[in-house]
C-alpha cells in the first residue's frame, strides 16, 4: 500500500471510519425523515377517508351489520378487555335495532387460538341469538376484515366497531375496499394505561401499512368464494 507522505496507515483507516460514519449517519436520517414522512402522509390518508363516518354509540345510523374486528384472546378462550369492549358495543347496537347482524373476524390461524369463536361465545353467553352471528376466520389485520367482509360475506354497508385509536383506520380501509361503513369505536378500556399507550404508538405504523396495502391492492391472505352467513341472518 502507498501512502501519502505524512499520513500513516493508521491515519488512512481513521479518516476511512470516518467517512463511512458521516455516510451511515446522513443514511440514517434519510431512513428516519422517510418513514416520519410516510406516517404523517397515512396518517393524513386515514383521517380524510374516515372524517364524518365516525359516531358515538347513541348516534352511529342504523346499518345491516356491524363488523367486529378481532383482537386478543386469552388462554382459557375468553376475550381481553379490549376485544370484549368491542363486543359489547355490538351487543348494545343489535339491543337498539340499530343493526340487524353481527359479523365477528379474528385470527384462527392455528387450532388452538380461535378469536371469533370466542367472540361467539361471549355474544351467545350475553343473550344474542347465535343465528344473528357470523364468524370470519380469517380477518388476520384490518385490510383482511374489510376485504372479506366485501368479497368474501358480500357485506356492502356495516358499523365497524374497535377502540378509538383503531377506528379511523378501521374505516378507511372498509371504505376504500367497497364496505360503506361508519364506526364506533370504544374509550372505555383507556383505564389499562400502559396497553393503550402501547397500542396508541403501534397504530402509527398501521397507517403506514394500510395505505401500503391499499396502495397495492393485495388479496387478503384467503380469498374464497361467497359465503351466505351474512345473507342468511339477516333474513332471520
Amino acid at each position: 500500500m502507498t501512502t501519502t507522505p505524512g499520513l500513516t496507515v493508521a491515519g488512512i483507516v481513521t479518516r476511512m471510519v470516518r467517512i463511512w460514519f458521516r455516510r451511515g449517519v446522513v443514511a440514517g436520517a434519510l431512513c428516519v425523515a422517510a418513514a416520519v414522512l410516510a406516517m404523517a402522509t397515512g396518517d393524513l390518508w386515514v383521517r380524510a377517508e374516515a372524517h364524518g363516518h365516525v359516531y358515538s354509540e347513541a348516534e352511529v345510523p342504523a346499518a345491516p351489520v356491524a363488523l367486529v374486528l378481532g383482537a386478543e384472546v386469552y388462554a382459557d378462550g375468553s376475550p381481553s378487555p379490549f376485544l370484549a369492549a368491542r363486543l359489547e358495543i355490538a351487543r348494545q347496537l343489535l339491543a337498539d335495532g340499530k343493526i340487524r347482524a353481527i359479523l365477528v373476524s379474528g385470527d384462527h390461524m392455528d387450532w388452538g387460538y380461535n378469536e371469533p369463536g370466542a367472540m361467539f361465545q361471549w355474544l351467545v353467553d350475553r343473550g344474542v341469538p347465535s343465528q344473528q352471528i357470523v364468524l370470519d376466520h380469517a380477518g388476520f389485520d384490518t385490510y383482511d376484515s374489510c376485504a372479506r367482509a366485501r368479497e368474501v360475506f358480500g357485506v356492502r354497508s356495516a358499523i365497524v366497531v374497535t377502540q378509538s385509536y383503531h377506528i379511523d383506520r378501521a374505516v378507511a380501509l372498509c371504505r376504500r375496499l367497497g364496505v360503506d361503513a361508519t364506526g364506533v369505536g370504544d374509550d372505555t378500556v383507556r383505564i389499562y394505561r400502559e396497553p393503550w399507550r402501547n397500542s396508541v404508538v403501534r397504530e402509527r405504523g398501521a397507517v403506514v401499512k394500510a395505505l401500503a396495502d391499499v396502495v397495492s391492492g393485495r388479496d387478503p391472505v384467503f380469498l374464497g368464494p361467497l359465503e351466505p352467513g351474512v345473507a342468511v341472518a339477516l333474513r332471520g
